[in-house]
């Protein structure tokens, strides 16, 4: 009886051996690549108010399933927004900034369903207020409406900015003073 379980076993085992070990046609892998599309001109001239700058480094980007052309990620515009404050007397404290894309009928292009509102947050440390004279750096990267990556739809990007400018004063005083004797 045990030669028989023996045989068994062995025989199992060289099945398994011959069979579970052949490969069989492997899965592809999906590749996900980025889709880039350039923004003509990569970089504008601004001017709002009492602030000058620029923004560049524009450009708009998704993630599609290679082969397929599926969307995995929705696109986004990228860039640098660079701003000064070019006042003489006026502090000036960054809020926001909105991004409207722009029809050739001048209308807004809306962003698709559960895609968040483009807006520039100027959070980062020290880049929240302006002094005279001062400038501040931005990363830019935003939702970006899939209906304006079609040809000649998208006419133009507006950037609305939000800030509160205060007066900025320097003031000297001086105060009269004497040093008494030593002892």
């Amino acid at each position: 009886m045990s030669k028989w379980i023996g045989a068994t076993i062995l025989a199992t085992a060289v099945a398994v051996m011959t069979l579970g070990c052949a490969q069989g046609p492997s899965a592809t892998a999906v590749t996900i690549g980025d889709k880039t599309y350039a923004v003509t001109p990569a970089s504008v001239k601004v001017t709002a108010g009492i602030l000058m700058g620029e923004v560049t480094e524009m450009k708009v980007t998704e993630r599609v399933e290679q082969g397929s052309g599926r969307v995995v990620s929705p696109a986004k515009l990228t860039g640098t927004l660079r701003l000064k404050n070019t006042s003489g007397n006026q502090s000036v404290r960054l809020v926001a900034g909105k991004i409207l894309y722009m029809d050739a009928q001048g209308r807004p292009i809306k962003l698709e369903e559960a895609r968040s509102e483009p807006v520039v947050k100027f959070t980062a440390y020290n880049n929240e207020r302006l002094d005279p004279g001062q400038d501040a750096t931005q990363s830019v990267e935003v939702d970006f409406p899939a209906q304006a990556l079609k040809a000649k739809m998208l006419k133009e990007i507006r950037l609305e900015l939000a800030y509160i400018p205060s007066p900025y004063q320097e003031q000297t005083v001086n105060f009269i003073v004497s040093i008494g004797a030593g002892k």
